[in-house]
C-alpha cells in the first residue's frame, strides 16, 4: 500500500501527481499507482478505447439505474444506499477507482438541461439521498466525487458564465447539500465546477476550495477539476485544487514547477496537493482489494427493476364511472399509445450516458402482465417529426376507442434535454398535446404515463386524463417497473422532489435564466422552489413532495420536543386501505415570527414507512439543529434563533396534516458596536440611553407630538452612530463615539458574562 512521504518527491513528480495521464486515469509517479475516474452517477460508463466527457464514444456494459431525477423521487435514503453499493461493485469489476457521482446540485430552473442529474429543489432532501449514494459507493472501496461544486445551475455558457449569489441563498441553498455530503459520509473526492461564483472561477476560488471546504467543514480528501474546467492551474493549485483532468501533457505540471521556482507559487500549496494524491491511491489500493468478481447483470437488472418500481409518482388517480383507472385489471383490454412504449427514454444524454446491460421494453412488460388481455399498440406519434401527424393521431384513437383502457406515453425525446444546453421551455410537444386531447375523448379511462429529465408543465395533461404517472427517467428496468405499477404489483410510493408550475412564468428564476454576458443573477434569493410558491401563495400544478398511493393513510397525534440535538417530531401513521403501501412523512418546519428574511416553510425531515391494512405506526424524525440555523451575514456563522417554530407533519408541502408548536434555545448572537451600528441598536445596549444623553442632547418629543408629521424615534433609530458628529456641531468627535461604543461593548459582554 502507498505511504509514500511526499516531501521526498520532486517538484516536478510532485506537479505529475496533480495532473491526468490521459482522459480517464492519473499518471503513475514512483510507487504512486495510476488511478481511473470514470463517469457516473446512475451507471458506470467505463470507455475502454477513446475516451471523451461528452458520451460521444462508447463505454463497455454497464446497469442503468434510475438517474438522479427518478431516485430522487423515491425519497428512500435505504433505497439510494443500496444503488451507490451496487454502482460501486460494477465499478470494481471494471476497474474503476473513482466514480464521478453524486450530482447536488439545486434545481434552480426546470429548464437547465442537467436537471435529470441532479436530486431536487431542497438542499435537505438533496444532500440526505446524496449522502447514502456516496456511503453505499464507497463501502465497495470505489470513491465518490461530490460535483458539480458550485453554483452551477444553467448548462448556457457554463464554462465562463459567474453565478452571481448572495451570501445567505450562497450558504443556505446551493453550498448546504454539498455541506452535508462532506461531513456526513466523507467523499474521497470533490470536483469542482466550470462556472464561476461571484466573479471567480470554481477551480481559483480560494474561499470556496480551502475556506469553506477544508477549513470550514472538515474535507481532507482531493479536490478534481470537472474535466476541462482549469482556467490556470498555478491559480487552481494556490487555490486549492489538487488535480486537473483531462491530462494536458506535462504542460501544465512544467508551469507549476516554474511558479515554484520562481516564488509566485507557495510550494506548501504544491506539496499538500501532492500529499493528498498519495492519500487517495493509498485508498484506492485497499479499496481493489475489497471486489474484484464481476458483478452479475440479471441481479443488478431485477434491482434495478425494483428501485425503479419505488421512483414511480402517480399523479393522480381519479375514478371514471365511480371506478379507479388504476390499478389496472389483468384480463381487461388495453390500447398502449405512444412512440416511448416502444422505445422508452430512460436516461439523459451528455457524459452521464450508460450502455445498458439490457433494456426493457413497457410496451412488451405490460403484455406480459395482461394476461389472455388484447393488448393493441399505436405510435401515436414519432419523436424526429418525420411521418404523418394526422395518420398516426387517427389511428392511435381508433386503437383506444376499441379498448377498455388506454395507456397513453407521453414525454421528451433525448435531442429535446441534454447536458450542455437548456430548455427554452417546459411544455410537452404540441403533437402529443393534441394526441391527449383525441385519445382521452375517444377512450375516458386513459392513464398517462410522463418520461422526461426536465419538469413538463402538465397543467394540460392533469386536465385530460383521470390518470397520471410520472416516470420522469427510470433507467433500463423502467418499463417493467412501469407494467409493475400499472397492474399493482407495486404499490406507488414516490413523491415529486420538484414542484410543477402552472406555467413557466410562474417559476422563481423566470426573469434571470439563463443570465446574460456571462453572468446569472440568482434574484430570486432563498426563494427557490416550493419556498417561491408558498411564499407567494401561488397555485401550482403538482406541489413539492405530492405522490399518491393505491392505498390512504391518515396522521395523528403529532408530538414535538427540543433539545441540544435539535427537533425530535412524532406522528402516527395509519393505513386506512385495504392494500398495504409505503408513506412519505414529510416534516416541515416554519418561524413565523423570525427576525430575518425566511421562507414560509422549509422540509427539515422525512421517514418511510410501510404498512399493512389497518396497521398504525409511530413515526419519529430528529429534526437536526443545524438545518434549523440560518447563515447570518454580520456574524458570518449559522445561527439558531431563539423561540417559537412550527413543526407540520405533511404529506407533501400543500397537504399539512398536524401542526404542533415547539421552544427552541437559540444561539446567542452578540454583535459589537461599531461607529456603523445604527442608534437605534446602540440604545439597546445597557446604559446607553443615558449616556449617549449626556454626550449631546437627543431630542425627546411628546408622545402625541406631530411637529413634523413623522415618528421622530424611528426615524432617529435608523441613523448610524457616526452621523452623530453632522448634528452635533462640535459638541463630539468620532473618537469621543469610539471610546462611548468602547464602553457600551464592555458593558454588555461583562453583563453576558455575569
Amino acid at each position: 500500500m502507498t505511504t509514500l512521504d511526499p516531501a521526498s518527491l520532486s517538484r516536478a513528480e510532485q506537479a505529475a501527481l496533480g495532473s491526468g495521464a490521459d482522459f480517464w486515469s492519473t499518471k503513475h509517479v514512483g510507487t504512486v499507482p495510476s488511478l481511473t475516474l470514470t463517469d457516473g452517477p446512475h451507471g458506470v460508463r467505463r470507455q475502454s478505447g477513446a475516451g471523451d466527457h461528452l458520451g460521444i464514444e462508447g463505454s463497455e456494459p454497464a446497469t442503468c439505474f434510475p438517474p438522479a431525477v427518478g431516485l430522487g423521487q423515491s425519497w428512500d435514503a435505504d433505497l439510494v444506499r443500496r444503488v451507490g453499493r451496487a454502482l460501486g461493485v460494477e465499478s470494481r469489476a471494471l476497474d474503476v477507482d473513482v466514480l464521478l457521482g453524486p450530482g447536488v446540485n439545486i434545481k434552480r430552473d426546470p429548464r437547465c438541461g442537467r436537471n435529470f442529474e441532479y436530486y431536487s429543489e431542497d438542499p435537505y432532501l438533496t444532500g440526505t439521498l446524496a449522502a447514502s449514494w456516496v456511503e453505499g459507493l464507497q463501502s465497495t472501496g470505489v470513491g465518490a466525487s461530490l460535483k458539480h461544486f458550485a453554483a452551477n445551475n444553467t448548462e448556457h455558457d457554463r464554462m465562463r458564465s459567474s453565478s452571481d449569489v448572495a451570501p445567505r441563498p450562497l450558504r443556505e441553498i446551493y453550498l448546504r447539500a454539498f455541506q452535508h455530503v462532506v461531513q456526513k459520509a466523507q467523499p474521497w473526492t470533490v470536483m469542482c465546477s466550470y462556472n464561476r461564483i461571484n466573479g471567480t472561477y470554481a477551480s481559483e476560488n480560494h474561499w470556496l476550495l480551502t475556506q469553506v471546504l477544508r477549513d470550514e467543514w472538515g474535507f481532507d480528501g482531493v479536490v478534481v477539476s470537472d474535466w476541462g474546467a482549469v482556467q490556470d492551474r498555478v491559480k487552481a493549485v494556490a487555490a486549492g485544487l489538487d488535480l486537473e483532468m483531462p491530462g494536458t501533457g506535462g504542460i501544465t505540471d512544467a508551469q507549476v514547477v516554474d511558479a515554484v521556482e520562481a516564488g509566485t507559487l507557495d510550494e506548501a500549496a504544491l506539496e499538500g496537493a501532492a500529499g493528498r494524491m498519495v492519500a487517495l491511491a493509498a485508498k484506492a489500493e485497499a479499496g481493489r482489494a475489497v471486489y474484484a468478481a464481476p458483478f452479475g447483470p440479471a441481479v443488478h437488472h431485477a434491482l434495478a427493476r425494483e428501485v425503479a418500481a419505488r421512483c414511480v409518482v402517480l399523479l393522480k388517480n381519479d375514478p371514471v364511472d365511480a371506478e379507479p383507472v388504476l390499478p389496472l385489471t389483468a384480463g381487461r383490454s388495453l390500447s398502449v399509445i405512444g412512440e416511448f412504449a416502444q422505445t422508452p427514454r430512460y436516461q439523459g444524454g451528455g457524459s452521464s450516458h450508460v450502455n445498458p446491460t439490457r433494456v426493457d421494453i413497457p410496451l412488451d412488460e405490460i403484455r406480459a402482465l395482461a394476461g389472455s388481455a388484447d393488448v393493441t399498440f399505436a405510435p401515436g406519434f414519432t419523436t424526429d417529426g418525420t411521418g404523418d401527424e394526422a395518420a398516426l393521431r387517427d389511428e392511435a384513437v381508433r386503437a383506444a376507442a376499441a379498448a377498455d383502457t388506454a395507456v397513453l406515453f407521453l414525454g421528451l425525446a433525448a435531442h429535446q434535454e441534454s447536458e450542455g444546453f437548456d430548455r427554452d421551455h417546459i411544455e410537452l410537444p404540441a403533437d402529443q398535446l393534441k394526441l391527449l386531447d383525441a385519445v382521452v375523448r375517444a377512450q375516458p379511462r386513459t392513464v398517462v404515463v410522463l418520461s422526461h429529465g426536465g419538469v413538463l408543465r402538465l397543467a394540460p395533461v392533469a386536465a385530460h386524463a383521470p390518470a397520471v404517472l410520472d416516470g420522469a427517467l427510470l433507467g433500463q428496468a423502467g418499463g417493467g417497473a412501469l407494467a409493475d405499477v400499472l397492474f399493482g404489483r407495486v404499490n406507488p410510493s414516490a413523491r415529486l422532489t420538484e414542484t410543477v408550475p402552472v406555467r413557466i412564468q410562474d417559476t422563481p428564476a423566470y426573469l434571470d435564466f439563463p443570465g446574460e454576458h456571462s453572468h446569472v443573477a440568482y434574484g430570486e434569493g432563498l426563494f427557490v422552489g416550493y419556498r417561491w410558491y408558498d411564499a407567494r401563495d401561488m397555485w401550482v400544478t403538482f406541489p413539492f413532495g405530492h405522490g399518491l398511493s393505491y392505498t390512504s393513510f391518515t396522521y395523528s397525534d403529532l408530538h414535538v420536543r427540543a433539545d441540544a440535538d435539535g427537533i425530535t417530531a412524532s406522528v402516527a401513521v395509519t393505513n386506512t386501505g385495504d392494500r398495504a403501501g409505503q408513506e412519505v412523512v414529510q416534516f416541515y418546519v416554519a418561524k413565523p415570527d423570525s427576525s430575518v428574511a425566511r421562507p414560509p416553510q422549509e422540509l427539515k425531515g422525512h421517514a418511510n414507512v410501510t404498512l399493512a391494512p389497518g396497521e398504525t405506526e409511530r413515526v419519529t424524525v430528529l429534526l437536526d439543529r443545524q438545518d434549523l440555523a440560518y447563515w447570518d451575514i454580520r456574524a458570518e456563522r449559522w445561527i439558531v434563533e431563539d423561540g417559537t417554530y412550527e413543526v407540520r407533519a405533511a404529506a407533501s408541502s400543500r397537504d399539512i396534516r398536524a401542526t404542533a408548536i415547539v421552544e427552541v434555545a437559540g444561539d446567542a448572537l452578540v454583535l459589537p458596536l461599531t461607529l456603523d451600528s445604527t442608534l437605534g441598536e446602540a440604545m439597546a445596549a445597557p446604559g446607553a440611553a443615558q449616556i449617549l444623553g449626556s454626550l449631546l442632547p437627543i431630542p425627546q418629543p411628546a408622545a402625541d407630538s406631530d411637529t413634523l408629521g413623522v415618528d421622530l424615534a424611528r426615524m432617529m433609530a435608523s441613523i448610524p452612530v457616526r452621523r452623530l458628529v453632522n448634528f452635533a456641531r462640535g459638541a463630539v468627535t468620532l473618537d469621543d463615539l469610539d471610546r462611548l461604543l468602547a464602553h457600551l461593548n464592555e458593558a454588555r459582554d461583562n453583563a453576558d458574562q455575569a
